[in-house]
């Protein structure tokens, strides 16, 4: 019988994973690893940020390009992690070698990614807002906030047009696997666990004397 019970825990604990609670498990986990003198991971922060593009892909053609482009940087960052061990590591060799902001450097790739896992945030907080704010508003706005200022005209206005091909709200939980409450749930999970980790980020950049308006 016991045996039985803890066969049906698993089975039951396996139907109930989805994309947002592997995701909010992650990040939980990754705010845990590292000290201030050790570091953090550079191969674990890969692990756990590889898992949000399944976001973007259920965001549909509004998001490819942020999709795309987030991908490909993880991929970057995870070819980075067979020489680096630590996201300090990176940005300290590419600042000893002036390579920081240069095109495809495991440091411009990690402001990059961060700026995924930023809009990711800034998305999941403006659905937490109301449950009358249609996911077009939210993201609009999550983009206006975290993208857009880095962004040309022509990718805003692309970006703009795009729009109106998001799902609406209904069919972004039905994609995912949740309800209005199971996903709220994992959101506010996702927020508090990846803020600190944004704000690690940054400081990377900041305190080697680096800007953040790139």
């Amino acid at each position: 019988m016991n045996e039985f019970g803890n066969s049906l825990r698993t089975t039951l604990k396996m139907a109930t994973k989805t994309p947002l609670s592997t995701i909010a498990l992650a990040f939980e986990e990754l705010s845990q690893c590292g000290t201030k003198d050790e570091g953090l991971p550079l191969d674990k922060f890969c692990d756990a940020c590889s898992l949000v593009s399944v976001l973007f892909n259920s965001l549909g053609l509004a998001f490819k390009f942020a999709e795309m482009e987030y991908v490909a940087k993880v991929g970057n960052l995870v070819e980075a992690s067979k020489r680096f061990a630590t996201l300090e590591n990176i940005v300290d060799a590419d600042v000893g070698n002036g390579t920081v902001k240069k095109q495809r450097s495991p440091s411009r790739d990690l402001r990059r990614v961060r700026q995924g896992l930023d809009l990711v945030r800034a998305l999941f907080e403006q659905f937490l807002s109301s449950k009358d704010y249609s996911l077009r508003n939210a993201a609009s706005t999550a983009y206006a906030q975290v993208c857009a200022p880095y962004h040309t005209w022509a990718v805003r206005t692309a970006v703009s047009a795009g729009m109106h091909t998001l799902p609406s709200r209904e069919q972004l939980l039905l994609k995912l696997n949740e309800t209005d409450h199971s996903a709220k749930k994992k959101m506010r999970r996702y927020i508090k666990a990846s803020r600190p980790l944004i704000d690690y980020i940054d400081k990377l950049y900041i305190s080697r004397k680096i800007r953040l308006d790139w």
